[in-house]
């Protein structure tokens, strides 16, 4: 058994029969009472986002997960659908279930969480940071480099992606796709 100790950034537990993956966490002391730890939870099987807190020590119930390499194959009317990478046994998976479905692009590797006790799968993670081709950019100034200033810039999935004004059309830019944030250009 695990207990509030054991709460990290990611980890999924069980609480009202509803999986939750934990977003934030803290512990919050005073000088009389017990320490309480709280949490920010986000819903893996459900839409839901709530907060939870527990006694200091109380015991939480971890799902174990698995993660697996998968190919993005294609959209259809099913959802997103993605290849296992050993077996080449094709899923579907909810648009609710990619973290940034703006990012993929046909034949990109992402990791698919999969629970152990039920075998489920359960949410698509794509790597922190992708490389995409700009295909429609303003076209920039030469000299415009000395300020932090951003225009939009759409990539080959679709997604606008805020850009540094000398980015332009046709070049590969590094994306965080974690929050959707210009990181630097790559050189081809």
């Amino acid at each position: 058994m695990a207990t509030t100790a054991d709460i990290r950034t990611g980890l999924i537990i069980k609480l009202d029969n509803s999986l939750y993956s934990v977003v934030e966490f803290g512990q919050n002391k005073t000088a009389r009472a017990a320490a309480k730890v709280w949490a920010k939870l986000k819903g893996v099987d459900n839409s839901r986002s709530i907060e939870h807190t527990w006694n200091s020590g109380d015991t939480i119930f971890p799902i174990r997960i698995e993660k697996k390499p998968f190919q993005y194959l294609y959209k259809d009317d099913t959802g997103y659908n993605f290849m296992d990478n050993e077996t080449f046994e094709q899923i579907a998976m909810p648009e609710t279930a990619i973290d940034a479905p703006q990012f993929l692009k046909e034949g990109q590797e992402v990791s698919v969480q999969i629970n152990t006790e039920t075998d489920q799968y359960m949410a698509v993670e794509l790597p922190d940071k992708i490389v995409v081709l700009v295909t429609y950019s303003e076209p920039g100034v030469k000299g415009d480099t000395a300020t932090r200033t951003l225009k939009p810039a759409t990539v080959e999935t679709g997604a606008t992606v805020m850009v540094p004004l000398f980015v332009d059309e046709g070049e590969l830019i590094r994306v965080n796709t974690k929050n959707g944030e210009y990181i630097e250009r790559v050189k081809a």
